[in-house]
């Protein structure tokens, strides 16, 4: 785009949030008055296919040919379009595949990447903010966790480069994330504003290693990280830093791809740069595109809008630099047009079967964990509460827990446990005395205090955990675990099987749980 038109169409470098599944008339004045570069889409604005289609469609109505449509659609837990073949976790698929040769590994990895993005296409969307490629080295990441491919650094550079592969081939741009690594953090960018006080030495060994490989490969794009590395920069997060997105990735590893930032109303961001300032200062920084959420709420898009303004007006940000980062999204978006492409009944079939059976390769064993018996009572304890927040925009109930595995266990009776009483697990277990017993891990961030209270008692019996969810909580208890990296229905029915059949052949995607396995 040349200089002055790029003075003209700072905005293009915003990517923004709409509030619901239709393009209301408030929301197309938005677009038409600002005319953003793209928006990204939550799971409320994903309803029926054929609704979320003409969404799409009036957007491009709108912002034209070269707006960028984005969604997370990692796999696991986050998803926003659930009614196609849903790919596993990042960990579900590297805990099916670690046992096969590193070429089959990648070629299933691709496969993955390429049913996330068949689902999309078919509604149009063109970018997906997938795969993760932070290596979860710290068990108590709040954030990542199942959404990283593992631990290992290669491990994660294999299976995630070639997974993004498999999203570009299939026609959808890839943004790996969250750059330069968020896999060793205690704390959730969405919350606060982490630092990772590593040396370069081993960030280089670790964090940056299947980032580096995805710029070698030519992904497409990289989502940013709202963390410090004082290594590079000391005084910003690496969505802001010259340090990080110019200075090592476009000088030293030569990117020249689309940096994204990660969303700019969590709070590492927003707290520390607020009213818009944080638009502006990606760009600066080396960034192509904000990402601008306000949860519905235009007022935050208009802030980055005026930001922005003012930035080019004074000069900070220079038409150079900003005719630069529009340049390369319009060369994504021309090499990814978001030309909607069916999904045929007969693929969606084959990718089902793909996605069930990576589903029960990827169920985990850690102790001894004999098969049930259908015949026979099965008890199951699970916690009342369930907490999503983050990226998470859902949670396991116990209802539905036990819908789902008593179509394997037809006699297995539940117990719902209030968060400080345990007094329903004490009757359900005083009823069935000789009954085995299921206790169910489904929240993401931390185990109830009723499980910790029960677990005397629970030594004296049958007990097997399931880890729903957290695949490190399989840690934190002294039962034997089987792990499902999810609580989709496919997880819950590779599940079924492995508790009536023993079989468990996943292999664990972190050396930490492996050592007492």
């Amino acid at each position: 785009m040349p200089q002055a038109e790029s003075q003209l169409f700072p905005n293009r470098a915003l990517i923004v949030d709409l509030p619901g599944p239709d393009l209301d008339p408030a929301s197309a004045d938005l677009l038409r008055e600002y005319g953003f570069g793209g928006v990204c889409l939550f799971a409320r604005n994903v309803s029926t296919p054929e609704r979320t289609a003409r969404l799409v469609s009036d957007i491009r109505s709108i912002l034209g040919p070269d707006a960028l449509i984005g969604i997370d659609q990692e796999g696991g837990a986050v998803l926003r379009r659930l009614d196609v073949p849903m790919p596993p976790a990042p960990m579900g698929l590297s805990a099916a595949l670690l046992g096969l040769s590193e070429d089959e590994q990648r070629t299933q990895a691709f496969l993955a990447g390429a049913i996330a993005a068949r689902g999309l296409l078919e509604l149009g969307i063109n970018w997906n903010y997938a795969p993760d490629l932070d290596v979860n080295v710290n068990p108590l990441n709040p954030v990542i966790g199942e959404r990283s491919f593992g631990a290992d650094p290669q491990v994660v550079a294999r299976l995630g480069v070639a997974w993004a592969q498999g999203s570009e081939a299939a026609g959808v741009l890839s943004a790996v994330k969250h750059f330069p690594g968020h896999g060793d953090t205690f704390q959730d960018s969405h919350l606060t504003l982490p630092t990772v006080a590593k040396s370069r030495s081993e960030l280089e060994a670790t964090e940056w290693l299947p980032f580096h490989a995805a710029v070698n490969a030519g992904v497409g794009s990289i989502m940013t990280a709202h963390i410090i590395y004082p290594a590079l920069d000391s005084e910003r997060p690496a969505t802001l830093s010259a340090a990080v997105l110019t200075g090592l990735l476009r000088d030293e590893w030569s990117y020249d791809g689309v940096v994204v930032t990660d969303a700019t109303d969590m709070k590492a961001i927003r707290d520390h740069y607020p009213n818009g300032q944080a638009g502006p200062l990606a760009l600066i920084a080396g960034a192509d595109a904000a990402l601008s959420c306000g949860h519905g709420d235009d007022t935050t898009h208009r802030e980055h809008a005026a930001a922005m303004q003012r930035a080019v007006a004074s000069g900070d940000l220079s038409e150079a630099r900003l005719g630069q980062a529009l340049a390369r999204l319009q060369r994504a978006a021309q090499r990814f047009p978001g030309t909607p492409r069916p999904y045929t009944d007969a693929q969606k079939q084959a990718d089902q079967a793909q996605v069930e059976a990576w589903g029960r390769a990827s169920i985990t064993r850690t102790g001894t964990v004999e098969a049930l018996d259908p015949a026979e009572p099965v008890l199951l304890l699970v916690s009342q509460g369930a907490g999503a927040g983050g990226p998470y925009g859902e949670f396991l109930s116990g209802a539905a827990l036990t819908t789902a595995l008593q179509r394997a266990l037809p006699h297995l009776q539940m117990a719902l446990l209030p968060v400080n009483d345990t007094l329903p697990a004490l009757k359900l277990l005083g009823e069935f005395p000789n009954a085995p017993v299921l206790l169910a891990t489904t929240d993401r961030w931390s185990i109830p205090p009723t499980y910790r209270e029960l677990t005397p008692l629970l030594q004296t019996r049958r007990t097997i955990q399931l880890a729903l969810w957290n695949p490190y909580q399989a840690l934190e208890l002294p039962f034997p675990a089987l792990i499902s990296y999810g609580f989709r229905r496919g997880n819950l029915d590779a599940l079924s099987h492995a508790l009536i059949s023993g079989e468990a052949p996943g292999h664990l995607p972190f050396q930490v749980l492996q050592e007492q396995a």
